[in-house]
């Protein structure tokens, strides 16, 4: 570890030499000056962690050298040092930005320890804004600006995040794989009264129905054979906090009552053990199962859906919020780009054409999946045709049937091809107008002159 650097503004010699071995021997690494304005030359040069400056010095004192240096001093501790000193005198150094101070005459031992006092403060200091950014980044990455989407449905998932956020309760995100529900949940958690306390997520499908219980609720020594210690489970972790149960539809129908019981009681019972805990936990739950059907089938309890039904927000699958598809592709070939250290500068209006015409049947999930392969295969800087998977390299629509036939006008054969176009762009969404202006790259009156003109309703 590198030594501490410690500059001594002294004018005395004796008292500064005897300083300089006194911290030499102690481990700093020892620089001296002595008076401020040798002071203020050295530090114009070098920096230094610490600097322990006298108050009475020709030329420049002490107060005159920490009214000079204040703007270099940044990073650096002062402590002050005289044999005149009041505590009026104490309190001006500290308004003047000095940290601590020394009076004269003191044993070695008051100095080292007001070293080591001022080091354990700035350690402590230093953690305390990594928190603070790491706390920061945390907030940033889960907040409504790093959710991708400028759709209108989008933006009202958001009205109704930042309206239940505060609240205890429970939420249902329902949608397709791949649509970000886990994304949503997160905003939930970190945009609202919780968000310094802890977020666990289960998948309910991603555990052995054997294990899922003693993973919901621990368990305590010698509850079953292999529990050799007491193990908290990830509604007690999450105490004070929020639960993300994801793909709920796939809990087993044995542990749905248990589960109903902690939604209502507020209190889990580890395996093994006799007694109860509380708990304050805030659920949210996630499926891309219709529960309605699975009641119907037997599979869901209709209480416990009712339990968790309390506020639902159904995510869209991309293929129904095509807007926001231009904004995703930029976002992740950026992070891609970043991340795959390539440098793919564009991406070609034929591929940006069959991302906005494919359904996506694996949503956000499949696009960025497609992004990252293709940045890191890509042979050139721009995003091409070739560069996609075998699924997308393909027109999803017919040759078109127009024929040199009977055509003896460009000007015919270009209305003709202009008309099935904005037909298929119309098709493939639905008849949204807005949608299908973005597809076809026109404005939305211009295409509503085209569908006059054309007679397509």
């Amino acid at each position: 570890m590198a030594k501490k650097r410690i500059l001594i503004i002294e004018d005395e010699a004796n008292m500064r030499h005897m300083l300089e071995v006194l911290l030499g021997r102690s481990g700093y690494e020892v620089k001296t000056a002595a008076d401020g304005q040798e002071g203020l030359e050295v530090i114009e040069r070098e920096g230094f962690h610490f600097i322990l400056c006298d108050i009475k010095m020709p030329r420049m004192d002490g107060m005159a050298f920490l009214k000079s240096a204040t703007d270099k001093l940044d990073n650096t501790t002062v402590i002050m040092m005289s044999a005149y000193g009041t505590v009026d005198t104490a309190i001006e150094a500290m308004k003047l930005g000095a940290y601590d101070y020394i009076s004269k005459p003191f044993k070695t031992d008051e100095v080292l320890l007001t070293l080591k006092k001022a080091e354990e403060r700035e350690r402590l200091k230093k953690e305390n804004l990594q928190l603070k950014d790491q706390i920061q980044r945390i907030e940033k990455s889960y907040n409504f600006s790093n959710i991708v989407a400028k759709s209108k449905t989008m933006q009202s998932i958001f009205d109704l995040i930042k309206k239940v956020a505060d609240h205890k309760t429970t939420v249902l995100i329902t949608g397709e794989s791949g649509t970000g529900k886990e994304l949503i949940a997160r905003a939930i958690h970190f945009n609202g009264a919780r968000h310094n306390g802890p977020l666990v997520s289960i998948n309910c499908g991603g555990i052995p129905e054997t294990l899922l219980e003693s993973e919901f609720f621990g368990y305590k020594k010698g509850a079953f054979t292999d529990a050799w210690r007491d193990k908290i489970g990830r509604f007690e972790e999450a105490h004070n906090g929020t639960i993300f149960l994801d793909e709920i539809g796939e809990l087993p129908f044995s542990l749905q009552i248990k589960l109903l019981r902690v939604l209502q009681e507020e209190e889990i019972t580890p395996l093994g053990s006799t007694g109860i805990k509380k708990v304050d936990v805030r659920v949210i739950a996630a499926t891309a199962k219709d529960l309605g059907q699975e009641i119907k089938k037997g599979l869901f309890r209709e209480d416990l859906y009712y339990r968790i039904n309390v506020v639902t927000i159904y995510l869209p699958p991309l293929r129904e919020r095509v807007e926001d598809i231009h904004l995703l592709t930029e976002h992740f070939a950026k992070f891609f780009n970043t991340k795959l250290k390539k440098d793919i500068q564009g991406i070609s209006s034929e591929v940006m054409e069959r991302f906005m015409t494919y359904p996506w049947p694996g949503n956000v999930r499949e696009l960025e999946n497609v992004i990252e392969r293709a940045i890191l295969l890509a042979p050139g800087n721009t995003l091409e045709i070739s560069d996609l998977p075998p699924t997308l390299k393909h027109d999803l629509y017919p040759p078109s049937n127009l024929t040199p036939e009977g055509i003896s006008s460009i000007k015919v054969a270009s209305r003709i091809l202009e008309k099935e176009l904005i037909e298929r762009a119309l098709t493939k969404t639905g008849g949204n107008r807005t949608q299908a202006s973005k597809i076809l790259e026109i404005s939305r009156p211009i295409l509503i002159s085209k569908i006059k003109e054309y007679k397509l309703g």
